[in-house]
């Protein structure tokens, strides 16, 4: 087991989750255009971001400005303060940006509405995305936009508390009763075994594990209520009761990562923004990352991802196309992991990721099997009441709120 783990700086959780060097044309028939507008393959374009902080800001303008430059066509990077609201007056205005983050909750919304440049089909790289990030950007079999970089949930654990507990690489859990006997043996009046934070983000890992999620995998139907989503629940909330498991606001603790710096808590469920949280914030912590364990159906975990969206009423489809072959391509991205430490979504770039980076090949290996969060238009709005009723998980009724969940994602189906 890793002493200490070593990486690549972090990425933001929720905001940004990245990508260069396709220097030749754009690949894409010249007679396509976005808007009915006519083309003016020379109009600058302007590429809005919702950055995760001052690294991916100057990665993403560096790589920018090299396709600017190569091209010959001006383009501007605007770090957003709030990203979907700036989207959408962007839209409002009839002047949104060129190319810009957009995030899976969001597609659906744009895309219905016509906003959105139906782009991802068109590009030459379109087979190398990771299947799951194709899915989790493709609306009504349209694939929309190419998928920038993505994150997984794996299990952090403590390896000091691990050993001082007595438990060797041969008890890292595999299963769910593995986990729970893990949990119970690192408990005690300081720290609980694990804690994750109080959502679906985190808990709904477990209904992966199970065999389920919210909604099927084209976002057709809702499955919130169903049986295995209620295994997945009820387990969590029999740990919650046992005291091995904590949700973080009953620990005093913002999110998984604080709890487990401050070690509150020997693991916790989080994605591989973790990393530079621990080695800005709690540099003398040892960890290691491992593969959640499995459930009742096999492996499952979710993923969060964002990807380069087109504006269909661009001036220049074309340029902006071509920017996004630039960014997507193999050798950007491994730049832009080392700027700051994103998960490329491009396969061909998985082996020297996983060279660099070995210590976090587990949330790379998640990408198999990852589950996407709802992307059906209001979703996010379910998925914010579910969240508010998981936080009292330990004494509720975990069919009820999978009941509540399932009428509200019905209701948005009609």
């Amino acid at each position: 087991m890793n002493k200490r783990l070593w990486a690549a700086p972090a990425l933001a959780a929720g905001l940004a989750l990245g990508l260069s060097a396709c220097g030749g044309g754009s690949g894409f028939d010249d007679t396509e255009g976005g808007g009915g507008a006519e083309q003016d393959t020379s109009s600058p374009l302007t590429v809005l971001i919702g950055s995760s902080g001052d690294a991916e800001t100057n990665a993403v303008n560096e790589a920018v400005a090299a396709w600017a430059e190569e091209s010959g066509t001006e383009a501007e990077v605007v770090a957003a303060s709030d990203l979907n609201q700036q989207l959408s007056q962007g839209f409002s205005s009839g002047e949104p940006a060129d190319v810009f983050y957009l995030s899976t909750d969001a597609l659906a919304g744009f895309a219905s509405n016509g906003s959105l440049l139906p782009y991802g089909d068109e590009l030459e790289n379109k087979d190398d995305f990771y299947p799951s990030l194709v899915q989790a950007f493709t609306y009504e079999d349209q694939f929309y936009c190419a998928p920038k970089d993505f994150s997984t949930l794996q299990l952090v654990i403590n390896t000091d508390m691990w050993e001082e507990a007595g438990l060797t690489d041969a008890d890292i859990p595999t299963t769910w009763d593995e986990l729970a006997s893990v949990a119970e043996q690192l408990t005690d009046d300081d720290t609980v075994g694990l804690a994750m934070g109080p959502e679906y983000q985190r808990v709904g890992v477990f209904m992966a594990q199970a065999g389920s999620n919210l909604m099927n995998e084209d976002n057709t139907e809702a499955t919130a209520d169903s049986p295995e989503n209620l295994e997945a629940l009820e387990f969590v909330q029999e740990q919650l009761q046992a005291g091995n498991f904590a949700l973080t606001p009953d620990i005093d603790a913002g999110w998984g990562g604080e709890a487990f710096g401050t070690q509150k808590a020997a693991m916790t469920i989080e994605g591989n923004w973790i990393i530079g949280a621990m080695q800005n914030d709690y540099p003398d912590v040892n960890y290691t990352v491992a593969e959640l364990p499995e459930g009742p159906a096999g492996k499952g975990t979710l993923q969060f991802t964002n990807c380069w969206g087109i504006a269909a009423d661009s001036d220049n489809v074309e340029g902006a196309r071509s920017l996004v072959e630039h960014l997507t391509s193999t050798e950007q991205q491994l730049a832009f992991s080392q700027a700051f430490g994103v998960m490329p979504s491009v396969q061909s770039a998985a082996d020297q990721w996983s060279s660099e980076n070995e210590p976090l090949v587990p949330f790379l290996m998640g990408a198999d099997y990852a589950k996407t969060p709802p992307t059906l238009a209001g979703s996010a709005d379910v998925v914010t009441d579910f969240n508010s009723q998981v936080a009292s998980l330990k004494d509720g009724d975990p069919a009820a709120i999978l009941e509540s969940t399932q009428s509200n994602l019905e209701a948005l189906l009609q």
